[in-house]
């Protein structure tokens, strides 16, 4: 492989601008493609076969236009009185208009909406009085005829008792509706569509079929067209579903992380031009990776998160495998080798260490479909195309780019320093030559206290972990927007005016097997919302819509708490509980879904899968170590060391997004749950990164190692030689993942944030402290390998020595 990769390093110095104007051509193939798409991007995030799926799976065939898309409008007066005629009528005046845009089906107009319930909550003791007044005046019917029925003859009183009774029955029946009725309008109490003081009104607009398959323009246009309406005094907010939005991908805080990078490449490469180079590679590969997935994305459902982790992914490791390939070719350089040869050979050896680190993050990335979920299995297959292109990018449009700058990669004091060096003629005075392999002879603390290290690097990662022993995954909810956006403005509007949770109102399904009459529907009503009320945390039930076949029934249920709050998630666990009593008294199927329902099915199906998929992953990462490093213990120690750097990242995402420790610096102003697939992917992505910086380093203590050098003082060669590119290479990371965890988005917060953290705590305690530590207590026994396997097992030569000595006359 290595030689394969020299020769194609070679023939992009040759053919550069062929290699340059072919990947501007792909990426320009691309952008069309997506532009051409018109990509569907969805915020849901469902899995097939959860319970709560289920339900919305029955409803498209029985009920679909309970299935269908909504988002709330929240209008508030900001004249401080109750809403004005005037107001109320342009308000009125902007849902009609709202009617008549494309995928809307209609709207609920919280004025009309409300003088209904209004209007039954009053004519409700009208009607007790009516019934009262009627049975008085049968009651005394009936007396009457007691009185005279001896005057009367059979037929005739038999006539006029019959009237009598069936009145009677009527007056039964109407009681018992009106008991039925009285129990519904005491649950659904406290369900209101305009608050008490009448300042704030609660609107939904109802698409014509799931939000996922509506024309992302068309919702934002409801936002869009709401939001410039006239209307006085009205302040108008939006949640979530109405202003998904990818704008801002690169916000102030992702461009600020990439302006870091840019310096910290500037101080190591020491030239404007090297220090652009790997920019302009990640930048590309980035383009045309997430070209690629937005073409995809306008046939595939794809949710927003996964364009987004792409050029988080394309960003950082674009930018370090570029990075990789150059600092060796510039090493080379200074040692004397000539231009093209020198690119040709970085490619051949650091290229080959390149191609094996991203082939571990592409095993760790496409492995998420073993999860059976869809959507986390295509968000890893999609970074794994990201991460495809950095590594097709790096070895061959970063050799290209090197032929074309020439010696200008070089500062003026490196290149002067060139003319007077000998035409080099063997690696081993390539190596001689090399001033970082002069300074790798001095001691490092991990080999020179190897216990010390060990015990303090061991003691720091499973302090960081402990919190991760309460962690609770979820879904983000408005409370965690940034404060200045619409949705987090709808979600306090209405916490304020109707509670924490009329942002989470749970759909609750009944169904039954035949169409009931209507005091049997009234009954099956108010039986299901009375037994609803009994729940713990249940501020309101109320039925919201029978099917045209009058066999099912929705119920919303408004909890007392926020959708993403522990209380809420047991509300949903004790309603389904209620499924048996349910089918015993009125022989129907009760099925439970929304947004906190579908959290705890996909927070379980993700705890479920999680064993298998790191299973696999660890398998088939060690496979390939054993494989690059010919040895069982290295494989086995970077394994041990990445579950500590996991374990130790998910404790910091814990302490800092739902508990809520530092959170002012990030904006979390609402500690809540974890990202539900969050320690999924976290697992996945740091895995391959975490084989990057051991293959980078510990490469270099092999091939000490294999060229005669005792096993600590190859140790310490490799350290000193790997340390300063994967130093470099971890700030960048750090910078650009954590420039993400300033993100506009919520969900992608927490990813960036964690794989920050999570790059920190395995470039800087566990590969450069804990791994060196361990190499070194175990001496040469690190390296050992079963004869047997040796002989089988082919040789990769990813460190490049073979490669030197066949190259370097």
């Amino acid at each position: 492989m290595a030689e394969l990769l020299y020769r194609l390093g070679a023939f992009s110095a040759r053919r550069a601008w062929v290699l340059v104007t072919t990947w501007a051509l792909l990426l320009l193939t691309t952008i069309t493609l997506m532009i051409a798409g018109n990509a569907k991007l969805s915020t849901a995030m469902s899995i097939d076969g959860i319970a709560s799926q289920v339900v919305i799976d029955e409803l498209k065939a029985s009920f679909p236009a309970a299935s269908h898309g909504s988002g709330q409008v929240v209008f508030r007066s900001t004249s401080g009185k109750a809403f004005s005629a005037t107001q109320v009528k342009a308000i009125s005046n902007a849902l009609l208009k709202i009617e008549k845009m494309p995928d809307v089906a209609g709207n609920l107009n919280p004025f009309i909406s409300q003088n209904q319930i209004d209007l039954q909550h009053s004519s409700l003791a009208g009607a007790h009085n009516q019934i009262a007044a009627n049975l008085e005046s049968l009651q005394k019917a009936q007396a009457t005829l007691d009185k005279v029925h001896a005057q009367l003859d059979a037929a005739t009183l038999k006539k006029r008792q019959d009237l009598i009774n069936t009145a009677l029955n009527a007056l039964s029946q109407q009681s018992a509706d009106l008991a039925n009725g009285q129990k519904i309008l005491a649950a659904s109490n406290n369900f209101r569509l305009v608050s008490k003081d009448g300042k704030t009104a609660l609107a939904t607009i109802y698409f014509d079929k799931p939000l996922d398959e509506v024309e992302k323009a068309n919702i934002t246009a409801v936002a869009d067209a709401l939001g410039k309406a006239k209307l006085p005094q009205v302040q108008v907010e939006f949640s979530k579903e109405l202003v998904q939005s990818l704008d801002g991908i690169l916000g102030t805080g992702e461009i600020v992380g990439i302006v870091i990078a840019g310096i910290v490449l500037l101080l190591m490469l020491g030239t404007f031009v090297g220090a652009g180079l790997p920019l302009l590679a990640a930048l590309l590969g980035v383009g045309v990776s997430a070209t690629i997935t937005m073409a995809l994305a306008s046939v595939i459902s794809m949710t927003s998160t996964t364009p987004t982790l792409g050029v988080m992914l394309g960003l950082a490791v674009g930018i370090d495998y570029s990075l990789f390939i150059i600092n060796r070719h510039r090493r080379q350089l200074k040692s004397g080798m000539k231009m093209r040869e020198s690119i040709a050979l970085a490619n051949g050896t650091s290229g080959n260490a390149v191609l094996f680190a991203g082939l571990t993050v592409v095993i760790a990335l496409v492995a998420l479909n073993l999860t059976g979920i869809g959507f986390l299995g295509q968000m890893g297959t999609m970074g794994a195309v990201a991460i495809v292109a950095s590594v097709a990018i790096a070895l061959t449009f970063t050799p290209a780019m090197l032929s074309l700058i020439g010696e200008k990669v070089l500062s003026k004091r490196e290149r002067k320093a060139l003319a007077n060096l000998p035409e080099l003629h063997s690696p081993e005075e390539l190596h001689s030559r090399d001033e970082s392999d002069r300074k790798a002879s001095k001691p490092v603390w991990a080999t020179a206290q190897p216990w010390a290290a060990l015990v303090v690097s061991i003691f720091v990662l499973i302090t960081l972990a402990l919190p991760a022993a309460t962690i609770r995954l979820g879904l983000p909810d408005g409370s965690s927007e940034p404060v200045d956006s619409t949705a987090y403005k709808s979600y306090s509007l209405i916490t304020t005016a109707f509670g924490e949770g009329a942002n989470g109102q749970i759909a609750t399904v009944v169904s039954v097997a035949a169409k009931p009459t209507q005091p049997e529907t009234l009954k099956l009503q108010a039986g299901v919302v009375t037994d609803i009320m009994a729940l713990h945390n249940v501020s309101a039930a109320t039925p919201a819509a029978i099917s045209k076949d009058g066999k099912t029934f929705l119920f919303q249920v408004v909890p007392t708490r926020g959708p993403a709050s522990a209380a809420t998630e047991q509300l949903v666990k004790d309603l389904r509980a209620l499924a048996p009593s349910i089918q015993e008294k009125y022989q129907a199927k009760l099925g439970v879904t929304g947004l906190t329902a579908t959290n705890i099915d996909v927070s379980q199906k993700l705890n479920d899968a999680l064993p298998l998929y790191l299973g696999t992953v660890i398998l088939l990462s060690l496979l390939l170590l054993i494989l690059v490093f010919r040895s069982i213990a290295v494989p086995l120690i970077a394994s041990g060391g990445f579950l500590l750097t996991v374990f130790a990242t998910l404790g910091s995402v814990v302490a800092v997004h739902q508990w809520g420790w530092f959170g002012f610096l990030f904006d979390i102003h609402h500690p809540g749950p974890i990202l539900s697939f969050l320690p999924t992917m976290l697992i996945g992505i740091l895995f391959g990164l975490a084989m990057d910086y051991q293959l980078f380093l510990v490469s270099g203590m092999r091939e000490a190692y294999v060229h005669g050098k005792p096993a600590r003082e190859a140790i310490v060669q490799g350290l000193r030689l790997g340390r300063s590119v994967v130093v470099a290479a971890a700030i960048i990371m750090i910078t650009v993942f954590g420039g993400f965890a300033f993100s506009h988005l919520s969900s992608i917060r927490p990813i960036g944030f964690g794989l920050a953290i999570g790059v920190l705590l395995d470039a800087f305690l566990v590969r450069m402290l804990l791994v060196p530590a361990l190499m070194a207590l175990l001496g040469d026994k690190a390296w050992w390998l079963p004869k047997w396997l040796d002989r089988v097992m082919p040789d990769v030569d990813v460190e490049g020595a073979k490669l030197e000595r066949s190259h370097i006359h």
